[in-house]
């Protein structure tokens, strides 16, 4: 394990390369890897050390659950007071901590109100943002969608319950009992104290000072060391055998309405990774990416952060597989290509599925947040720990179980025509999006409460059916593209439906 563990400190920096990371491994509380290298500030020639202070991201969250318990207050009705405007039943706080409440996401929905990408979101915006929403993608604990703000109202509705600050209820409940020295509520991003710094770029392009100017609290708000990080995953072994202790509560099984079991909650995803079951999160914010796992069955943590755009989770799993003697799986380069590649609406959620060859033995699907791999079986279904796509008698069907969804895909087939362009209005949200076909070729942006967006090119998928690409956004990556589905009365075009997954069935009428 010495030699695997050696090898892979050799070949790290070089695998994910970028100014700067830290790793470390440990096992039954001892630490196995402590490392860093590189810079946390290239320009100061700052060194990147265990103790240089980072920005956790979403990792976050798992802290904001951990206030919530420890404190004991009851959130639901300060939840309920932060959406005045909802129709119908409100999520609770359990919801929104296993991401089951219905919300969309905050900072997809900013890019729909014409927000630029580096513009500034603090206090004002995200309570003008949640205090505005009049209706949900889903009822509550029937789905899964992963939404930065139902973390947020959770630290604001703490603080509002306990008459405390969110700062103070995490050194109380969780820095000061794991020994997390140096842990903080970093909610500025404009900069660090130590001037640890993010970075935005690659090799070939070039790395640059990334600009962040959002205001964090209990969705992504946390800033500390990899020595931070290594008290915390002690304190989770150390802990392991009491029932009441916080990641034991943390990490417990959650399900569904329907009672189905739901692989995140409380701010942890459960997984299996190497025939193991793990716990863990990933965090990424512009020029930041970390990523911590769990492996209960083995008393193994492993922490991974790189103040670059690099893919920690990746890291993180390289290095877990040395720990136990594993290798990670490969895709199978000689199963041929599915018949079924092509583009596809999917019914419940209205978003297009666009599926095509990504390499020898995987298919990319387009339909999540981000484009996604999935390895070809021999029984002619492709899958991921996510997703699986498998052909029927009936037609193909997507399964997310991660969602608590399964759906059959619905073909689309044929060109979408140019008869789009105009003004198009979205009463829920006060927004609007302009749509222009000059000299045959379609644009479109959003413009609202925030601002005037980009105009982006459209991508045609099908019979009245577009994507609008959103290269960047408010928040670390792009939402995904945004779905653009027309519809028509007699003939002519009167209005569409436009989504993400992030942010789904949002209606605009054609002004």
């Amino acid at each position: 394990m010495t030699d695997r563990l050696d090898s892979l400190l050799a070949t790290l920096p070089r695998a994910y390369p970028g100014p700067g990371g830290a790793i470390a491994v440990l096992r039954a509380g001892e630490v196995l890897t402590r490392h860093a290298w590189g810079y946390a500030n290239a320009e100061r020639r700052i060194p990147f050390t265990p103790a240089s202070l980072f920005r956790m991201c979403s990792i976050t969250k798992q802290f904001t659950c951990g206030a919530m318990l420890a404190s004991g207050a009851a959130l639901d009705g300060a939840v309920r007071a932060r959406l005045r405007l909802l129709e119908g039943a409100a999520p609770g706080a359990l919801h929104l901590a296993h991401n089951q409440s219905g919300l969309r996401d905050y900072w997809a929905v900013a890019m729909l109100l014409g927000s630029p990408a580096e513009a500034p979101f603090g206090d004002a915006e995200a309570t003008r943002l949640i205090g505005a929403t009049r209706s949900l993608q889903f009822t509550p604990g029937t789905r899964f969608s992963y939404c930065n703000q139902n973390f947020r109202l959770l630290s604001d509705a703490l603080e509002s319950e306990t008459g405390r600050s969110f700062a103070e209820l995490l050194t109380q409940h969780l820095f000061q009992p794991a020994g997390m020295a140096t842990a903080f509520l970093a909610a500025d991003t404009r900069a660090m104290p130590d001037g640890t710094e993010g970075y935005e770029g690659s090799v070939a392009t070039g790395f640059r000072a990334a600009e962040n100017r959002i205001l964090w609290t209990g969705d992504a708000g946390l800033g500390a060391s990899l020595d931070d990080m290594i008290a915390w995953e002690r304190h989770v072994d150390a802990t392991r055998d009491d029932p009441a202790a916080l990641y034991t509560r943390l990490s417990a099984p959650v399900t569904f309405a329907d009672g189905a079991p739901a692989p995140y909650g409380f701010g942890l995803a459960r997984g299996q990774e190497f025939g193991r079951a793990i716990t863990g999160h990933g965090g990424a914010l512009r020029g930041w990416r970390s990523h911590r796992l769990h492996v209960a069955s083995e008393r193994i943590s492993v922490v991974v952060l790189f103040n670059h755009m690099g893919d920690a989770a990746g890291a993180a799993l390289d290095a877990l597989a040395a720990v136990l003697g594993e290798e990670r799986p490969q895709p199978d380069p000689d199963l041929p290509a599915p018949a079924w590649l092509g583009s596809y609406r999917e019914p419940e959620t209205g978003l297009s599925a666009r599926i095509d060859l990504a390499a020898p033995g995987q298919i990319r699907l387009r339909f999540g947040q981000g484009p996604e791999r999935l390895d070809l079986q021999p029984n002619g279904s492709a899958g991921s720990a996510r997703t699986r796509l498998h052909m029927a008698p009936d037609g193909l069907w997507m399964e997310r179980p991660q969602e608590n969804f399964r759906s059959r895909l619905i073909p689309c087939e044929g060109t979408p025509g140019l008869d789009i362009a105009g003004r198009y209005h979205c009463a829920e949200l006060e927004a609007e999006l302009l749509v222009t076909t000059a000299g045959g070729v379609a644009y479109g942006g959003f413009s609202g409460a925030l601002g005037q967006g980009r105009m982006e090119m459209l991508e045609p998928i099908g019979p009245d059916l577009w994507a609008l690409p959103c290269p960047r956004a408010l928040d670390h990556a792009p939402p995904g593209d945004w779905t653009l589905a027309f519809r028509r009365e007699g003939g002519a075009i009167t209005g569409l439906r436009v989504g993400c997954w992030l942010a789904r069935g949002l209606d605009y009428a054609r002004a």
